[in-house]
């Protein structure tokens, strides 16, 4: 969305605030031998107690309040009761919520507990990438500047992206335009960042796949190649200066 006066970025600056802190109490409450089914709730009645509806249970009727996935699951996982956490495991949070007209969304990858599997490199990776991004961003940059600074990024680290993964406007409503604020450049894309517009900048970094594909049950997706993949996601505000980071508090820099 467009930002025109002082109360809708007071609404965005809110349900910022709101995801944020949620996706950071989630990611501090998850323990070994919890479900994410558990998790899941636990991150659900945070959002309730703030009057927050959760965006994909509302928008698309996901069977949960926040994605949930782990290990080899790139995105919206579904939180299960059968679904146990255990030591090493790589889990993502993507929580993304909805406030007085207001939307937001953030998403973070971490790993729980001891790094024995030795994903936390790819965590990083992700999260510096991001940060790189995010602060090359002004009003007139290139849209596909910043997906081409986070492939090459990648390609420093050993990694690759997800190339139909990507971020996207917010504000109104959970997606918005721009619809693809991708990870990697599309040179016929001339379309550019909008001073004042809030959008959702994320990375999907991974060790083999290129390409997330979905599973049966409809809604988590995974690699076309296996391996790992790591997604974090800030919303913000883009201006002619440093962006606004609407979701700064989630602490996952």
């Amino acid at each position: 969305m467009s930002i025109t006066k002082e109360s809708e970025l007071k609404g965005m600056k809110r349900i910022s605030e709101v995801v944020a802190k949620t996706l950071k109490q989630m990611r501090e409450y998850a323990e070994v031998g919890m479900s994410t089914k558990e998790l899941d709730e636990y991150g659900g009645n945070i959002l309730k107690s703030y009057g927050a509806k959760s965006a994909p249970y509302e928008t698309y009727g996901f069977p949960g309040y926040s994605c949930i996935s782990v290990n080899k699951e790139a995105a919206h996982g579904i939180p299960s009761s059968k679904k146990t956490l255990k030591e090493g495991d790589l889990i993502n949070i993507d929580v993304s919520a909805e406030l007085n007209g207001f939307w937001s969304d953030n998403g973070g990858s971490f790993v729980l507990g001891k790094d024995i599997y030795n994903h936390q490199p790819l965590v990083n990776a992700s999260k510096e990438i991001l940060h790189k991004a995010i602060y090359s961003i002004r009003g007139g940059t290139k849209i596909s500047d910043i997906g081409y600074l986070i492939e090459s990024e990648a390609k420093k680290y050993g990694y690759k992206v997800i190339k139909n993964l990507a971020g996207h406007g917010v504000g109104r409503s959970l997606h918005e335009q721009p619809e693809n604020i991708l990870n990697y450049r599309v040179k016929r894309n001339k379309e550019r960042f909008k001073k004042n517009t809030t959008v959702a900048i994320e990375t999907f970094i991974s060790t083999k796949s290129t390409t997330a594909m979905g599973l049966s049950d409809g809604w988590t997706l995974v690699g076309n190649k296996g391996g790992y993949i790591t997604q974090h996601e800030h919303t913000i505000m883009v201006t002619d200066r440093e962006p606004l980071i609407l979701t700064k508090s989630n602490g996952i820099w």
